[in-house]
């Protein structure tokens, strides 16, 4: 990979779908606003935008409701939709509004309005499209381990000790935010996951379980429950598929459909959110990052990332494959605050070459922690096992592994729950830039935590 309900309906105008695909279009611009002072929604009623579960999660963990959940103003909306270009995807945690169009004056005009802030390029080009199914076969090897092969990258973080406990996720949603789920729908092994539904922030018309395998094999390694074939870290965990990765292109855009992807999950109260995605490079070289720029603010998917924590949700992102190039760091959003970024070892615990190092811009410990990401277990489009390189597998086999930590402590706000995860790494006492706080001991947090709770 290059880069590494009725309620839903009621939502849909606020969570970024405005528009129809318009793959003629070959400009798209990121509409930053000033204010929410045209709003017709209010603080005090917040279940006209948040489902009751969002709110829930909030009171939960004593988390206010405040401006960046009041959605992007409609009426804002409207004045810039009535210059003639097309709305894709809003974002109203950092009050943005993304349109596509052909006609570069359009912008122009758009930038004078008096709710504008500003107006920045982030999409040039032709849209691509090439989608074939690949071929299934359906006959995954049977073994005499419960987990099948992926027992290692299960217990390397004593996850099954929590699974024997009784600790597989269920009760906690999971959005895994990617660039496709080829054939989720058609093998066999997946059937039995618990999908609540899916979403395509790229292109809404678009079939997400026809697009990129990379999704499908990121949400096996957390979602998978078939005795003796694979045993995913949070088994028993409901899903939310969605979609903001364009694999034909590499641009900031891919940020926009990410932003609105994670504020989507945030609304249908989602609890954790894996992301296997990261960025440093562009197709136009002038949006590229610096290593200054790794300071958790300056790249929209970290400011958003960030935020999910003050939601009460627990972002779990990939460090980044860059450790063996000339890039060598971590990729946004892997530099956001109050998110767990892992990085890659193997089987044996050691480094593997290509995970990306820290640490942040302004001096924070990245990687969190690290998760098996050589040769890691996970399922093929063909829906047989088979072994695959990358942070993007040593994430979500952490994010399933929280999951199942968060289920045991329920008492702990997403915040607490990053801490104690770090706390509980192998290098916890000296964290560093390669292993960060190092590989953690789910079980050991699970049983500390208990022992205080009895106290």
């Amino acid at each position: 990979m290059k880069k590494f309900i009725v309620l839903i309906l009621a939502l849909n105008m606020y969570l970024g779908v405005f528009a129809q695909f318009t793959p003629e279009d070959t400009l798209k611009y990121r509409i930053s606003l000033k204010d929410k002072a045209a709003t017709d929604y209010s603080l005090q009623k917040p279940e006209k935008y948040l489902s009751m579960k969002s709110i829930e999660r909030r009171k939960k963990q004593g988390l206010p409701i405040d401006s960046t959940d009041l959605p992007v103003c409609k009426k804002y909306v409207d004045a810039i939709r009535k210059t003639g270009v097309h709305v894709l995807v809003t974002g109203k945690w950092d009050n943005f509004v993304t349109v596509s169009c052909n006609d570069s004056t359009l912008i122009d005009e758009i930038a004078k309005l008096p709710f504008v802030r500003s107006t920045e390029r982030v999409w040039k080009g032709i849209t691509q499209r090439a989608l074939q199914r690949d071929s299934l076969i359906n006959k995954p090897v049977r073994t005499d381990s419960l987990y099948g092969p992926a027992i290692t990258q299960a217990a390397m973080s004593r996850v099954n000790l929590l699974h024997d406990a009784g600790f597989k996720g269920q009760g906690m949603t999971i959005a895994v935010i990617d660039a496709g789920f080829h054939n989720v729908d058609k093998i066999d092994a997946m059937k039995n996951i618990r999908i609540l539904g899916v979403r395509d922030f790229v292109n809404p018309e678009a079939d997400i379980y026809a697009e990129s395998s990379h999704g499908m094999s990121v949400l096996s390694c957390m979602a998978m429950n078939q005795p003796n074939v694979m045993i995913g870290t949070a088994p028993e965990a409901s899903y939310w598929l969605l979609r903001s990765e364009d694999e034909y292109s590499e641009n900031l855009v891919e940020q926009d459909y990410w932003a609105a992807a994670i504020e989507f999950a945030d609304s249908v109260g989602v609890d954790l959110v894996n992301t296997s995605l990261g960025y440093y490079s562009f197709d136009d070289p002038a949006k590229n990052y610096r290593y200054r720029d790794l300071n958790g603010h300056y790249a929209l998917m970290s400011r958003e990332a960030a935020k999910a924590a003050d939601k009460g949700m627990v972002v779990v992102c990939s460090a980044g494959n860059s450790g063996a190039g000339s890039w060598k760091k971590i990729t946004p959003p892997g530099d956001a605050e109050n998110i767990i970024t892992v990085g890659a070892v193997n089987k044996r615990g050691e480094l593997a070459p290509f995970s990306s190092v820290g640490n942040t811009a302004d001096g924070r410990v990245k990687p969190d922690v690290v998760a098996v990401g050589l040769n890691s277990d996970v399922m093929g489009t063909d829906g047989n096992l088979r072994r695959a390189n990358g942070t993007s597998f040593s994430s979500p086999i952490m994010c399933g592994m929280v999951a199942c930590l968060w289920q045991a402590c329920p008492k702990l706000t997403a915040k607490q729950i990053i801490d104690l995860v770090r706390q509980s790494g192998d290098r916890a006492d000296f964290p560093d830039n390669i292993y960060g706080y190092g590989i953690p001991d789910l079980w050991k947090a699970y049983l500390n935590f208990s022992s205080k709770e009895k106290k």
